[in-house]
């Protein structure tokens, strides 16, 4: 490729939130790409121009509601609106998606990350839609998503005697602005006699063990096993939030889980995450060295080797903005991509790396 002009893509972001604002600057900046429609849920946001949502300058693109009068003949979908709290709308959106013809690259659907192992039932579903529409799927981010495959397989080509590959995110949420998410699915502020939702065995496999297996893919080697392991801390004091208000003491404060992948009888690959929604609580846990938080690959071998990833991005707080800028990116330049792939689901496996060129300022 190397700065080849190529024919431009058409692509709609749907969602506005904490991926879709950046995925809307990524789109806005690539070379390669052209901006042609928002998706918005909020009726606030109806008719507002993208840039202004984003932090930009106006572009001239109004955001809509009425997804079918901007999807349909489009090369591509970002579609970045959650499907956490609302899954079966959000499949029910990417299956429409598939079957108009557009190529949908998205954060949201877990299950598709690794397509060898989408459960059946789920891959019927979209491989038909895909089939319809000549249409493919890629479900990336940074963890899960890049953070997790790619990088860490990157990595391991400059190392030698592999022992672990660990997978760190040190996060404080208190920069989130997803209240229901962090309250009601992650459990910040509830109760320690109850297990949130994302904590359980099943949660945390749904979500990280398809971009365990796609490290394990790019790697070479066959995952024996996945299993996972959780401690929690309460807070001792209360705490305010600019975003999400007060979480009250004696409430999670802090949670540690792992999911490991066992390969040839040991514990090869791990992702691990300590999460705090104070920076002071669960002193006895990692923390990040980086403002607000950050991602490492941790790659024990000859030499010790640690890279450490922590972004800052226009207009969004903290290391948590970073963090969900280079998931949206992620997606935006991985487009053209994913619409030159065969029809069906995709994932890091099946593409090649994307165009550096396109996303460079030379002017």
């Amino acid at each position: 490729m190397g700065g080849q002009r190529v024919q431009r893509r058409r692509v709609v972001v749907w969602g506005t939130g904490n991926v879709g604002r950046p995925a809307i600057r990524a789109a806005v900046a690539h070379r390669d790409l052209e901006l042609v429609g928002v998706v918005v849920s909020d009726p606030a946001k109806v008719g507002v121009d993208a840039g202004t949502l984003a932090g930009l300058a106006p572009i001239g693109v109004t955001a809509t509601d009425d997804a079918a009068s901007v999807v349909p003949g489009v090369d591509a979908v970002i579609y970045t609106a959650t499907a956490d709290t609302r899954p079966g709308a959000a499949l029910d959106d990417l299956e429409w998606c598939l079957r108009s013809g557009a190529n949908v690259l998205s954060t949201s659907f877990y299950p598709l990350a690794h397509p060898p192992t989408v459960p059946g039932g789920l891959a019927e579903r979209i491989g038909t839609a895909c089939a319809a529409g000549g249409s493919s799927v890629f479900v990336s981010g940074i963890d899960p998503g890049w953070v997790v495959d790619v990088l860490p397989a990157l990595v391991a080509t400059v190392s030698a005697n592999v022992t672990e590959i660990r997978i760190q995110e040190l996060f404080d949420y208190s920069l989130y602005d997803q209240p229901d998410v962090v309250r009601n699915v992650i459990g910040f502020g509830r109760s320690l006699d109850e297990l949130p939702v994302m904590l359980h065995d099943g949660s945390l496999r749904y979500v990280w063990e398809p971009a365990l297996r796609n490290l394990a893919d790019l790697l070479g080697v066959e995952v024996e096993a996945v299993t996972t392991s959780v401690e929690r801390c309460a807070l001792e004091t209360d705490v305010d939030t600019d975003a999400m208000g007060r979480f009250d003491a004696g409430t999670q404060g802090a949670f540690r889980f792992e999911v490991t992948a066992t390969v040839a009888g040991r514990p090869l690959l791990v992702v691990d995450h300590v999460t705090r929604i104070h920076p002071e609580c669960a002193p006895q846990w990692p923390r990040p060295a980086s403002p607000g938080g950050e991602h490492k690959v941790v790659v024990s071998g000859n030499p010790h080797l640690e890279v450490t990833v922590h972004g800052i991005e226009h207009d969004e707080p903290g290391a948590a903005g970073g963090g969900n800028a280079v998931a949206a990116n992620r997606l935006v330049n991985a487009v053209g991509a994913v619409c030159d792939a065969p029809a069906g689901i995709v994932g890091p496996m099946h593409l090649p790396t994307p165009d550096p060129s396109a996303q460079l300022v030379l002017d």
